[in-house]
């Protein structure tokens, strides 16, 4: 099922600023592949015998180079047709960074790879082939990157090797790009021209571009100011179980499990539980290494409280005076994922919001937009595979939301066909007054 979040086999965050985690979006063939390749070879993120491995395929396939697209492309069945499905993650660091990766494919039928790879990104890297210039796909995933909150996008203006690195080219590229994104709001745009298959301006700076001042991609987004905490909201604990112990010991012992949303949590603070309303204290913060001082995203822990108050999953607890609104009408873009069944007015899902589920009808698509044009069509009919649309949704239960740009996990949702079972949608929350 596609979600919102990363992968369970993520590695342990530490609550630093040295994590960045950047998606990769662009055309087929772009290059987006053999850049992260690159990344990984030149960093020295990668064995011996997996450069051993790619150097015997890419010699099998008469290659007379390693083609280091093969260390990211997946199972061996799309690597023979020579695409790149789904998104996968990886991670590699440097001395000064962490990274995680989600590497999400270019056809224009996976626009919801790319929701889901950028939907918890800090950077979005954009590649655009220097001889096709800025294409249809481009602009969708500078579109899409805004609405999903990335605060970082980065142009990667690739196979300047293709174009006997012509400054001209890229001036020309960075100009459209830019004419365009300046209409989306994206709070911080660069451009850097590379060649990932020859390794220029990815780790190591080029000497064939001499004419470019910029530092190389792995360098600037070693730099990049990446907030500890990116919401803007307090703390808030969605409760995913809670634990019982049947021993005869732990009779007594009553704890919230969950991954905290945001904000910090520290024993001691008065939490509000959600949704009852009372009040009571944090009596200490566990996790499977033992108690801890403190809580902060994305840590898994487990939370006692100093009173006994009757939460279940799907409950919430945040600060007193800072709560999420509690609503049973969403107003919420959505990016369509299903390619058989439109979205129409008046049909039901089941929608899961941070740990809770519950069922959703749509009430109503006051328009579809045009990532190309940023243009609105009012009232549309239907919504159709990758079409992104305004909704309102009426829930058979009350949610505890925030909008997405506030806050990614409480701002977002996702929406499943309760007779298929499969992830049909996924939705951005909009402020309660005024939305996007």
């Amino acid at each position: 099922m596609t979600t919102l979040t990363e992968p369970a086999d993520a590695p342990e965050v530490q609550r630093t600023a040295d994590l960045l985690r950047f998606a990769t979006a662009g055309s087929v063939d772009d290059g987006k592949s053999t850049l992260i390749g690159r990344l990984l070879y030149d960093s020295k993120s990668i064995f011996a015998d997996q450069l051993e491995s790619v150097e015997r395929v890419s010699k099998d396939r008469g290659n007379d180079y390693a083609d280091l697209s093969l260390l990211t492309d997946g199972l061996r069945a799309e690597r023979e047709q020579g695409i790149t499905i789904d998104v996968a993650y990886r991670y590699f660091a440097t001395p000064r960074r962490k990274f995680i990766i989600a590497d999400t494919p270019g056809h224009i039928q996976y626009t919801r790879n790319m929701v889901t790879g950028a939907s918890t990104a800090d950077v979005a890297l954009i590649l655009v082939d220097a001889r096709k210039g800025v294409l249809e796909q481009s602009r969708r995933h500078a579109y899409l990157a805004t609405l999903l909150g990335v605060p970082h996008v980065v142009v990667c203006v690739n196979k300047m090797d293709l174009v006997d690195w012509s400054e001209d080219v890229y001036e020309a590229i960075r100009a459209e790009f830019s004419d365009f994104a300046a209409r989306l709001r994206v709070p911080d745009l660069s451009f850097i021209p590379i060649s990932a298959l020859a390794g220029d301006n990815v780790v190591h700076r080029s000497e064939n571009m001499p004419w470019f001042d910029g530092s190389p991609l792995l360098s600037h987004l070693e730099r990049l100011h990446v907030a500890s905490d990116r919401n803007l909201v307090d703390v808030r604990f969605p409760v995913q179980y809670v634990i019982r112990p049947q021993s005869h010991d732990a009779r007594d012992y009553r704890g919230y499990a969950g991954t905290v949303a945001s904000g910090v949590m520290k024993p001691g603070d008065r939490v509000l539980a959600l949704p009852s309303g009372l009040e009571t204290t944090i009596a200490s913060i566990e996790t499977a290494e033992g108690p801890v001082d403190e809580a902060f995203p994305p840590m898994s822990v487990t939370v006692r409280l100093a009173d006994e108050i009757d939460l279940s999953r799907g409950d919430m607890l945040c600060r007193p005076a800072n709560t999420p609104t509690v609503t049973q009408d969403l107003d919420a873009q959505v990016c369509w994922m299903d390619e058989s069944v439109p979205l129409t007015v008046g049909r039901k899902y089941a929608i899961k919001h941070t740990t809770r589920w519950a069922r959703a009808m749509v009430k109503d698509i006051a328009y579809r937009i045009d990532v190309n044009s940023g243009h609105r069509e009012e009232g549309p009919a239907e919504i159709r595979l990758n079409e992104i649309a305004r909704v309102q949704l009426r829930v058979t239960q009350p949610l505890f939301v925030d909008p997405y740009q506030a806050n990614r996990q409480t701002g977002a949702f996702i929406l499943v066909d309760e007779a298929t079972n499969k992830t049909v949608a996924a939705g951005m929350i909009g402020s309660p007054a005024h939305g996007h």
